[in-house]
């Protein structure tokens, strides 16, 4: 008998995991890492090669939590400790939507959607959670030479319940770094077992650490490659991500999850941790297809079929809604969703992704548009940081004839660029009449509609 819905679901992010790293994708063994447990997932599901996301962590993350673009929510870049960031409160996120559907919901991992009271993971629909509150370079700061504590936070790994204060752990520092992930497979292990053994349905939300930089792995993984940092931190995310699959297997719960691995972002740029996009150019905080398209991996059985790939567009803030969805949750009427309902093509009843298009903003700044295998460059950066360039005429790429999107053939296929500006026309005529909210804005700011 098929169940109608999950009665559990575990969503599992990598942070700045290029979409040529694993093995299913191109990379694995030929990057000196084999990942065979996440290469063996997408045997048991459904693989995606032209998943989307946003510029880097917290937009992604954002976009995740509420299904919704962050230039919508204001939640476009990560800054300091002690500076107001992340979502507003007033945004409904998922764990909340799943929460009030019936499921126990917990978070283990970087959550960087807020590190101050009422915006911290068990204020946001949380049950419970253990993580960071922010990211992983944070670790670099306490062994940086003239570290001053006294003007700046020492980064901590953090706890949290439901009704109780957030308390600080541990400090997250080069040490606490190579632990973290085991600790997080650990927490959400328990924590699966937990709700097992009570009959109540999760939502286990596990944004893993890995590959961000510094790229260090467990000292149970060093070495264990012999090619280096990145490898072997990429052989522990494999690992991690199969202890998970194994707890699922021996709770008897495999047929009643839907399991869910994705990547934040694109890959990462510094050296030496530079990920690799595969055949696409560029990493994150760029518009580039590297930037753009990770991996992505759904495993439902008796509902997703085994053995699928599928080029067609699907983007960040469509998991929202599809996981809202499919746990029977209710997305909100009373704003703007950009996030699109997807299950019916996850589950076969129709053929094709229900999206063809979206538009991706850097910040406040539109820099491309993405429809079919087209894409429209108005601002063009090929590398981060290397200078932009404003263009008068935008360069219009066809993604397919062109992977590394080099030649312009505006010329060519011109009439593409009459759906692509009808996007951005109802996009912006949605901006209009629902007003953002500004970046930074406090807990107190009232969100209304534009004159």
């Amino acid at each position: 008998m098929k169940v109608e819905k999950p009665q559990n679901i575990v969503l599992v992010l990598a942070d700045n995991l290029g979409w040529g790293e694993l093995g299913c994708y191109g990379g694995g063994a030929l990057r000196g890492a084999p990942t065979p447990r996440i290469d063996e997932l997408a045997q048991q599901g459904m693989k995606f090669q032209n998943f989307n996301v946003e510029s880097d962590c917290v937009p992604t993350r954002s976009a995740l939590m509420t299904g919704r673009h962050p230039i919508r929510t204001g939640a476009v870049q990560s800054v300091p400790a002690g500076h107001p960031q992340g979502i507003h409160p007033w945004e409904k996120t998922l764990p909340q939507i799943l929460r009030d559907a019936g499921y126990a919901t917990a978070m283990f991992g970087k959550w960087h959607l807020g590190d101050r009271n009422g915006r911290f993971p068990h204020e946001r629909g949380f049950d419970e959670w253990y993580g960071i509150p922010r990211t992983t370079n944070e670790t670099l700061f306490t062994s940086s030479p003239g570290f001053d504590s006294t003007v700046v936070d020492v980064p901590y790994v953090m706890e949290g319940f439901s009704g109780s204060p957030a308390k600080n752990i541990s400090i997250y520092d080069l040490e606490k770094r190579r632990k973290i992930d085991s600790e997080l497979t650990d927490k959400t292990i328990n924590f699966m077992r937990r709700k097992k053994s009570s009959g109540q349905p999760f939502f286990a939300y596990v944004p893993l650490t890995h590959l961000h930089f510094p790229t260090l792995p467990h000292r149970d993984f060093a070495g264990r490659s012999a090619v280096g940092d990145f490898a072997d931190s990429m052989m522990e995310m494999d690992h991690r991500v199969g202890q998970l699959l194994d707890v699922v297997d021996e709770l008897g719960i495999r047929d009643e999850t839907l399991f869910i691995f994705a990547s934040d972002n694109g890959p990462e740029f510094r050296k030496p941790w530079r990920g690799t996009a595969g055949p696409w150019t560029g990493t994150y905080h760029t518009s580039m297809e590297g930037g753009l398209r990770v991996p992505l991996i759904v495993r439902w059985p008796g509902r997703v079929a085994p053995g699928q790939v599928t080029d067609d567009i699907i983007q960040v803030t469509d998991l929202f809604s599809t996981i809202a969805c499919a746990g029977g949750g209710q997305v909100p009427s009373d704003r703007p969703i950009d996030g699109i309902n997807q299950l019916d093509w996850w589950t076969g009843k129709v053929e094709k992704s229900a999206r063809e298009g979206f538009l991706f903003y850097i910040k406040n700044e539109l820099r491309a548009v993405k429809w079919r295998h087209w894409k429209m460059h108005l601002v063009f950066e090929k590398e981060p940081n290397e200078g932009t360039r404003h263009l008068e005429t935008p360069w219009l790429f066809n993604i397919k004839r062109d992977p590394k999107e080099e030649t312009d053939v505006a010329m060519d296929d011109g009439w593409v660029r009459g759906p692509m500006r009808q996007l951005i026309r109802e996009f912006e005529q949605s901006l209009r009449e629902h007003k953002p909210i500004p970046p930074g804005a406090s807990d107190d700011y009232k969100v209304g509609q534009a004159g």
